[in-house]
């Protein structure tokens, strides 16, 4: 199955880029409602994931008290502490499911690293979970058969 039947496009996601600040961040994770966003370059590509904790940890370490102060500085001055990884978009949904164990989301690339979407891991639960209620219910036609 081609895991394109998962994503949800750019178009419709919620990142960064690069040269955003930490005030930038902070309010985009905020509107979106996300506790972690990709990071792109100016180019497309895929840099990374943010999460709230990298923010936090940013301010802490920056000792910043305000936003103002967060405007100053770029998000790429926070030390990303987990690596959320990306896959091709040639992906085999075996490797998907494996990938998706360990992180909320997968962040998915083209052949030239370009972003194109990410495949959030309730996509993937709730796949698996229309194919085991379809398999239960095939089952039990087939023994009542």
């Amino acid at each position: 199955m081609n895991i394109l039947f998962f994503l949800t496009p750019k178009a419709k996601c919620a990142y960064l880029r690069t040269e955003d600040s930490l005030r930038q961040a902070m309010e985009r994770m905020d509107h979106a409602g996300f506790t972690a966003l990709p990071i792109l370059a100016a180019d497309g590509s895929y840099c990374g994931t943010l999460t709230e904790g990298d923010l936090l940890r940013a301010f802490r370490d920056l000792a910043l008290m305000d936003m103002r102060q967060a405007e100053k500085h770029n998000i790429m001055e926070c030390t990303i502490r987990r690596e959320v990884t990306a896959v091709p978009v040639t992906t085999q949904i075996t490797d998907l499911l494996n990938t998706a164990i360990d992180q909320n989301f997968v962040p998915v690339v083209d052949d030239k690293n370009a972003f194109i979407g990410i495949i959030t891991r309730r996509v993937i639960l709730q796949y698996c979970l229309e194919r085991y209620i379809q398999s239960e219910s095939d089952t039990r036609k087939s023994e009542a058969s």
